[in-house]
This record gives structure tokens, sequence and C-alpha cells, in this order.
């Protein structure tokens, strides 16, 4: 692997990551007219004969890729994460339902895709395809998780769906340390006593910033990166229970996506309480980022406050 000189948004770690399986013949590249943006355009520059370019088709190019997976090829397609949803039924019955592994990336997923609005803001997609049986659902936190995540999914022996962010965001792992990731396996980020705080994607960043806050006010609060939607690490929540208070953060709505499958397991195995930072039912708007995220509650401020109203 090649390294870089800044850390990125999750996407260019995708991007990477193609490029790190391409001594692999079975990797191909399927784009929907966007590999530009979500970065698979590095990899069509350099192995044009494995790449297929099929336009803003993504129905089409779900069945394509299920096709090529039967014919022994592993298969990595990417589109805009609001735009995924279009190829949903193919998805479902050409692929989780037949068993085909074929991987599809979302990019620009959630109210961090900022100004491009709320028709290009998906904050629907993983809890969308974490409802197919047999589909893995990740949203790495940063450049280097997203590059590791990827590069794993090469030997997976399950379809997949991965969300990758627009925008750069902090280093979370460095390179050597993302290399330890699992999929499936939640990566404990900050112990804490007090309470723990459940993360994904672009939020991990803004819950790391909430344990710092609450921890100059004498609250301890562990960090737990769950960039495994599903299968979830149901052992790892069960332990966050321990404390005695989880908040979860998710830059997606509340209604199906982190938060859901957290409380799931938590009703089944440990019920606790809890509380939930999101989006609350609604759509977005064109803004800055930064600003989207501070109207929508996506914040490390609101993140620490619902830690302290189940802490006090």
């Amino acid at each position: 692997m090649t390294g870089y000189a800044e850390p990125g948004a999750s996407r260019d770690g995708y991007g990477d990551a193609l490029l790190d399986m391409a001594g692999d013949d079975r990797v191909v590249v399927l784009e929907a007219d966007l590999g530009k943006s979500t970065k698979s355009c590095h990899f069509r520059a350099e192995y044009p004969e494995r790449t297929f370019c099929l336009g803003i088709a993504e129905q089409n190019m779900a069945l394509v890729g299920a096709g090529l997976a039967e014919s022994g090829k592993v298969p990595f397609a990417s589109t805009f994460a609001i735009f995924s949803e279009r190829a949903f039924e193919q998805f479902r019955n050409g692929i989780a339902r037949t068993g085909l592994v074929v991987h599809l990336c979302g990019s620009h997923g959630g109210m961090h895709t900022g100004q491009d609005g709320s028709s290009a803001q998906s904050t629907e997609d993983l809890g969308i395809f974490r409802t197919l049986p047999g589909v893995t659902v990740m949203t790495p936190s940063d450049r280097n998780s997203a590059r590791a995540l990827t590069r794993k999914l090469l030997d997976h022996d399950s379809p997949s769906y991965t969300r990758t962010a627009r925008n750069k965001t902090s280093e979370i792992y460095t390179e050597e340390a993302a290399e330890s990731l699992e999929i499936g396996k939640a990566s404990v980020l900050r112990e804490g006593a007090d309470a723990t705080i459940i993360a994904c994607g672009v939020m991990v960043e803004r819950a790391l910033e909430a344990a710092e806050q609450l921890a100059s006010n004498g609250i301890q609060a562990g960090v737990i990166d769950m960039h495994t939607i599903k299968p979830i690490d149901r052992e790892a929540v069960i332990r966050a229970a321990g404390t005695g208070a989880v908040v979860t953060a998710e830059d997606h709505s509340v209604i199906g996506g982190l938060g859901s499958a957290v409380a799931e397991v938590l009703s089944e195995e440990s019920p606790t309480r809890m509380r939930m930072v999101g989006v609350r039912d609604k759509f977005g708007e064109s803004g800055s980022p930064a600003d989207i995220m501070e109207k929508m509650g996506l914040t490390a401020a609101a993140i620490a406050s619902r830690v302290e109203e189940l802490v006090s």
C-alpha cells in the first residue's frame, strides 16, 4: 500500500482501496457516470479494460454486477448514496436474494454532503440496505478506515453496501491501526465508565470531541466506532450497556439506522437507558456542511448533552 499526504474523505479511501486490489484480476469496477466523485476514476485510468461505465443507470449497473459476479469476478460498483436507492429492487432480487457477491458503494451520504441539498442528502440508505437478508452494511469514519475495510471486502463472502462521505474528516486511524479493523467487529476508541457513545461515519469524530467535553465536566464516556451497521457487533453493544447509559450518533435518520440497530440489540439482550443523535424524520436543505449539521443537531455538543441527560 502507498501512503498519502493528508487525511482526505472516506470516498478517497474507497478509491485508494480499488487500486490496492488491482493486482487481483477478479476485481472489476462499475460506474454510474460518477467515477470522479466516487473516486473509482483512478482505477479506470489505470485499468480501463476492467472498468464498466454504465451511464446514469444504477438499476442496470446492479444487474451487470450480478452477471459479473456469476462469472467469477468481484464487482465493486459505486454511485451517490441517494442514487443507490434507485437500484434497490435489482440489488434485492438480482444480488441479495441470489447470494451473488457484489459490493456497492454510495458516496456523498448524509447531511454532511452540504450544498447539494435535500434531493442529494440520503439519510435513509443505511436503513434501506440493512433490511436485506445477508447484506453487510458499513459506513467508515475516515479515509484510512474506508481504505482498509473496502480492501477486506475482496474476500468477503456476502454482498455489501458501504457509505462514504464527500467532505474531508480528521484522521481517526493511522494506516497501521486501520489494518486491524474487522468487518462486523466494532472498534473501541476510548474507554469510559459513566456512559458509552456508539457512533458511525462522520459522527465518530464528533463523538470523540463530545467525550473530551464531557471529561472536562467529570464524566467519563467511552466511544465506539460501529463502522459495520450489519452484522452489528452485538457483544460490543452489550458491553456498552454495562455503563448504564448509551448514546448513538449518526448522520442518518434515527429511523432504521445505527440507533435502531443498537436499540434492537439492547431491547433483547440488555435493556438500557439510551438516547439517539441523528436526523429526526425530516429532509435537509442546502448549506455548508457545518451549518446543516448544526441545524440538524448533529454536533459534539448535542451528543454531550444527551449523555449528560442520562448520567444526571
